[in-house]
């Protein structure tokens, strides 16, 4: 019997693929918001297992290892929710609060711009952009405030699913070699342990490091930020620390927190810029190397690319933008190395096979 020749193959191979696609994501979005809660559940059991290995390696028994990570996680989540989370909820409700004072304040510094430009001879037809501008802002800002009230407010929807992601990392904590081995039977052969070894690798070491990263950079930036008593230092560290779980984005948070001041106070807002930029040199020169090395594997380039189309298809299967911004780049980095391992022919790298599922 003669075989398909290859251009009908690769031809059939999208129109299926979108179909496999479509059906999926028909199937998930049903399930919503199921599907992003057990990803997130997952994601905390990879980050819950690597204190657990380090006890484990000393001789601790498996079940109390367990159950130190798990009370030891739940401990520092009840104090942070005691001492930060007031702290995060009044700067917010004051910046909230003074964000029409910084709109009025921003519109006065564009039209001193426009004043200067006047006397300097320029272009200065800024008052249509002046009014685009603020109104815009204001769009966004209103939105974002009332966006974040609503969060705050649900208390009884966000404690039920943070109750369901903590109960599913326990249960995917406690089970989750022997899930791993029976979903990697699924594998062909050849590439089973190709395929487990590098989702293992990349997903655990890169969200450790920046899960570590982040923290570091928040204590930092915290630290800094209260040294100089820049105003709603807990609520911009805190920021931009979890804004670093995601490539670029605390570059971005650091100039718009420090515009923000700038606005009130071009001291402050200095400051403020002068300070996060230091931290966030010395993180990521000197301890980000040592915690990520090169984990990741991509360039620049394909990192950005990667991005967008991460929150794009969280959005489209239900499982949020957030989220599938937090996936994209091990995902990207998983795909890269299998796509590579394919073209070059290789199979698996020498590692004892994956036991038998019981």
């Amino acid at each position: 019997m003669s075989t398909w020749p290859s251009w009908l193959r690769i031809g059939l191979f999208l129109p299926v693929l979108g179909i496999n696609v479509f059906v999926l994501k028909r199937v998930l979005v049903q399930f919503a918001p199921f599907p992003g809660l057990f990803l997130t559940a997952a994601l905390i059991a990879f980050l819950l297992d690597l204190p657990c290995r380090w006890l484990i390696a000393r001789g601790v028994q498996r079940g109390l290892a367990i159950a130190a990570v798990v009370l030891l996680t739940i401990g520092l989540v009840v104090l942070a929710a005691v001492e930060l989370v007031p702290l995060l909820v009044e700067q917010l409700s004051q910046l909230i609060s003074a964000s029409p004072a910084l709109l009025i304040a921003a519109e006065q510094l564009v039209n001193k711009g426009q004043d200067w430009a006047v006397n300097h001879g320029l272009p200065s037809d800024f008052a249509a952009l002046s009014s685009d501008l603020i109104s815009q802002f204001s769009r966004v800002a209103t939105q974002i405030s009332q966006r974040l009230l609503g969060i705050l407010g649900a208390t009884v929807g966000t404690t039920i699913n943070v109750v369901i992601v903590l109960v599913l990392a326990v249960f995917l904590l406690l089970g989750g070699d022997s899930i791993t081995e029976g979903l990697a039977l699924w594998l062909p052969e050849r590439w089973r342990n190709l395929v487990i070894n590098t989702l293992e690798r990349t997903f655990r070491g890169y969200f450790a490091g920046q899960v570590l990263l982040a923290l570091i950079l928040s204590g930092g930036q915290l630290l800094v930020f209260s040294l100089l008593q820049i105003p709603y230092g807990v609520l911009f560290a805190v920021l931009i620390g979890f804004t670093t779980l995601i490539p670029y984005a605390s570059a971005l948070t650091i100039l718009f927190v420090s515009v923000i001041l700038t606005v009130q106070d071009l001291r402050i807002g200095l400051e403020l810029l002068a300070a996060a930029i230091t931290v966030g040199q010395i993180v990521d020169q000197v301890i980000q190397p040592r915690l990520m090395g090169s984990i990741v594997g991509l360039q620049p380039a394909w990192l950005l690319i990667a991005l967008p189309i991460g929150a794009r298809v969280g959005a489209i299967f239900g499982i949020g933008e957030l989220l599938g911004l937090l996936l994209a780049v091990p995902v990207a980095s998983c795909v890269k190395t299998l796509a590579d391992a394919a073209r070059q022919g290789v199979s698996a790298p020498e590692s004892p096979p994956v036991p038998q599922a019981r």
